[in-house]
């Protein structure tokens, strides 16, 4: 009887311990959170503090313990961008006296003045946050932006060569990876939960020092600046919606973190505002909701998978009584945000927006600054849903908007790092032009930004590519192909209404 009992314990501890074992696996594996995190799992620099023990007590001005915790996890960058040489892209003389004599390229050669600058060795240095204990960080694309080398120094004084994994100029946002193993990382936080009044502490490598950490509140959310540009160079495409504190940040504390007293992170220190470029009272950080499916999105995708609401809107704050009164805003409306365009080929006209409905909710979320609707949008991608509450006729609306990308549809956004470089906007040519123009297809220069087009070329707007490297290409698809990860190449087309192949070598390494 005994033995019988004695089995019947063992068994029944065997199966208690397996049955853990098998939670563990199987909830640790459908936690498994952005870039790296597991959810509840905490690293070695905050067990060491006792922070996994429910933080620092309410009201307690003692920051000793979140500081502790991330300290190690803060790293400092530095970078070196080598001398160029540009051309100085003078103005072109646009007609030649001497055409009997000289083609016009000849000419252009000889009479416009066109001199090779040279830009001097650059360095510079920021900061950046461990967010993985595999050597995945995060810190602001201003920091590494046209960068030739990546040094990364942790607390310890050890250092690394990094690489850049993926960046975004909308967001401001940058990942990149050292080699490392077992690292100190910094736990995600909720930016959700962050309150106007709570202490925040900032911690970086301002003015090339030694980690800093300094402390202040949250004075504000959803502040937009106009600071950001998408890779165009266009502000419109940009996010931001900051959190704004008190707490003292300065040049080199770029891409380092905001940590809450509970020494989790809650934002991305990137800005301040100040006449001086120094610290002058305020500092800005990208919600780490934000920055998280940002980071996310590049280490799964080498790109961010923006989706896109389908509107352009205006926020009654910002305008005028004439503005309201054309866009038919009532005059006794102080705030709130108006749709201005609905395109009836994006999600929002699909799904029964209008123009003229005031935005009120997006998946149950307040909305009444632009910082708001574009925090809220950017937390998803293309093809989620999104319960979108508007007022129209003094009747509350719901309606279900099914995100696109930027291209109209629902496809995952390729990692176009070459085609990014060219610095254009390009467009499928219409089959009806293509039939027009005689030709099988082709990708039109819509228009030209800042890039290794317009720096390395003479290319005007408009014009038609139909070949790349002699490879014949009749759409972007095909132009992504042919160009793939060259980094020099040729690309032939001409000008409609022009007689004439025109070639234009392009050199993306060049120094």
């Amino acid at each position: 009887m005994k033995l019988k009992q004695v089995l019947a314990t063992v068994g029944i501890s065997a199966l208690t311990t397996l049955s853990v074992v098998w939670g563990y696996v199987h909830f640790t594996k459908n936690n498994f959170s952005y870039g790296g995190q597991v959810q509840g799992a905490l690293p070695s620099n905050y067990k060491l503090t006792g922070l996994n023990e429910g933080g620092v007590p309410a009201g307690s001005m003692d920051f000793t313990q979140p500081s502790l915790a991330a300290i190690p996890a803060v790293v400092h960058i530095k970078t070196k961008t080598k001398a160029k040489q540009v051309t100085n892209n003078l103005p072109r003389m646009h007609q030649n006296p001497f055409s009997d004599f000289f083609d016009d390229e000849m000419f252009n050669q000889f009479f416009n003045g066109q001199r090779m600058n040279i830009i001097p060795e650059q360095k510079a240095s920021g900061s950046g946050v461990i967010i993985s204990d595999d050597g995945f960080i995060v810190t602001n694309n201003h920091v590494i932006e046209n960068a030739d080398e990546i040094t990364v120094t942790l607390n310890n004084k050890k250092t690394y060569t990094a690489k850049v994994i993926g960046a975004d100029p909308s967001y401001d946002l940058a990942v990149i990876k050292i080699d490392a193993a077992a690292l100190p990382y910094l736990v995600y936080g909720n930016s959700d939960e962050v309150k106007i009044g709570q202490w925040v502490l900032a911690i970086g490598y301002p003015l090339n020092l030694e980690t800093t950490v300094t402390a202040g509140i949250v004075s504000a959310k959803a502040r937009s600046l106009g600071l950001n540009k998408d890779k165009s160079g266009n502000a419109g495409n940009a996010v931001e919606s900051f959190i704004q504190t008190d707490a003292a940040v300065n040049m080199g504390n770029s891409g380092g973190a905001l940590i809450n007293t509970d020494g989790r992170l809650i934002g991305i220190n990137s800005a301040i505002a100040s006449p001086t470029g120094y610290y002058s009272g305020y500092s800005y950080a990208i919600p780490v909701n934000i920055a998280k499916k940002v980071i996310d999105d590049i280490i799964k995708f080498g790109t961010v998978q923006r989706g896109y609401l389908g509107i352009q809107y205006s926020v009654v704050t910002d305008m005028n009584e004439e503005q309201k009164k054309k866009a038919g805003i009532p005059e006794d409306v102080y705030e709130g945000i108006f749709t201005t365009e609905v395109p009836t080929d994006g999600g929002a006209y699909s799904a029964g927006i209008r123009k003229g409905d005031k935005i009120q909710k997006i998946n149950g979320v307040e909305i009444i600054s632009g910082g708001e609707l574009q925090e809220q949008v950017s937390r998803y991608k293309p093809g989620d849903k999104v319960t979108v509450q508007v007022m129209r006729d003094k009747k509350q609306l719901v309606y279900t908007v099914t995100l696109r990308n930027k291209s109209g549809n629902f496809d995952i956004v390729k990692n176009d790092s070459n085609m990014e470089l060219l610095g254009a906007d390009f467009a499928n040519l219409e089959p009806k032009k293509a039939k027009e123009y005689g030709i099988p297809g082709g990708v039109i220069v819509k228009k030209i930004n800042n890039g290794a087009l317009n720096d390395q070329t003479r290319m005007k707007d408009g014009f038609i590519i139909l070949k790349v490297n002699n490879k014949v290409v009749k759409s972007m698809d095909e132009m992504r192909k042919a160009i793939g990860t060259e980094k020099t190449f040729t690309i032939s087309g001409y000008y409609p209404g022009y007689d004439g192949l025109y070639e234009y070598p392009i050199t993306l390494d060049q120094e």
